[in-house]
């Protein structure tokens, strides 16, 4: 574990770097809310914006009264991250799911220093592992602790019932940061509620042999979550656009889709660094 923190704890590193180098901002800004609260009440100043006179405390006859808001400052990060059987592909020690945990971990931490309060809910088809959002370095070792030691017990994937939970369990507007390969249908209603009602950031999962399958011939190819083994003809060449095809195809349309509903969309390959394209990220947002 002490290795997992120390890596985690160098990527989060080079992400404030170059955040902060880049924007010439505040990297504590990606977590912290973007509301306006209310604080307290004052009596009105020449100048003061008319429409922040609080009328029901003026109509009393002391005087005007006009509204003071604060800036939100407590924000709530909650990942949602599917751990589903079709996770486990790619490159012995870059899985896609070893990519994902080390995303989540890094993320949660960059959060945590930023005093949010941080959430878990890992997933397949079932409820995995739950941690409710909770701050501070204690909570931080125990998140990632159980993120790294997590086995799950299906192999199936449902993000429709994961955000489900999500949209029932946080109330309050929140940053949720999904992470999946989307290797799943029917969950694009769910995904719509989740980005009205929250600061939504999708992270798109994949591994390059997803979308460039080699020229193998007819190999044998275990789909994980349905448990079955079919037969594939990888020098086809009409496969293999048929692959490339079905992937970008699926790919536009969840990017569509978070665009049309203002969430923010990034797509990770599991071979690649990920640090440059959290901070691509980071910078739009």
């Amino acid at each position: 574990m002490r290795d997992i923190f120390s890596r985690l704890d160098k990527y989060e590193i080079r992400i404030r770097k170059a955040v902060n180098s880049q924007m010439h901002g505040n990297f504590s800004s990606i977590f912290k809310g973007t509301g306006l609260e209310f604080a307290d009440l004052r009596t009105y100043q020449y100048g003061d914006d008319v429409r922040t006179i609080d009328w029901i405390t003026t109509a009393k006859g002391h005087g005007a009264y006009v509204k003071i808001f604060k800036e939100e400052k407590e924000q709530t990060v909650f990942f949602l991250l599917d751990v589903s059987a079709s996770q486990e592909v790619g490159k012995k020690g870059s899985l896609k799911i070893d990519r994902a945990k080390e995303i989540c971990g890094t993320l949660a931490l960059s959060a945590l220093k930023e005093s949010s309060h941080v959430g878990l809910y890992c997933f397949s088809d079932q409820k995995e592992l739950y941690l409710k959002p909770e701050t501070g370095i204690k909570f931080a070792y125990k998140f990632i602790l159980k993120l790294f030691q997590l086995e799950p017990k299906s192999s199936k994937t449902d993000i429709a019932e994961a955000i489900r939970f999500a949209l029932n369990m946080m109330k309050r507007k929140s940053v949720m940061i999904l992470i999946s390969d989307f290797r799943d249908s029917e969950h694009e209603q769910n995904l719509k509620a989740l980005a009205k009602n929250h600061d939504l950031v999708v992270i798109h999962l994949y591994d390059e042999r997803e979308v460039n399958i080699p020229s193998l011939g007819l190999i044998p190819v275990e789909d994980k979550e349905q448990g079955k083994i079919r037969w594939m003809h990888t020098s086809s060449k009409a496969f293999r656009n048929n692959m490339k095809e079905e992937f970008n195809r699926k790919q536009e349309e969840l990017k569509d889709l978070c665009k049309k509903y203002n969430a923010s969309y990034l797509e990770i390959s599991s071979q690649e660094d990920f640090v440059p394209r959290l901070v691509e990220l980071f910078r739009v947002r």
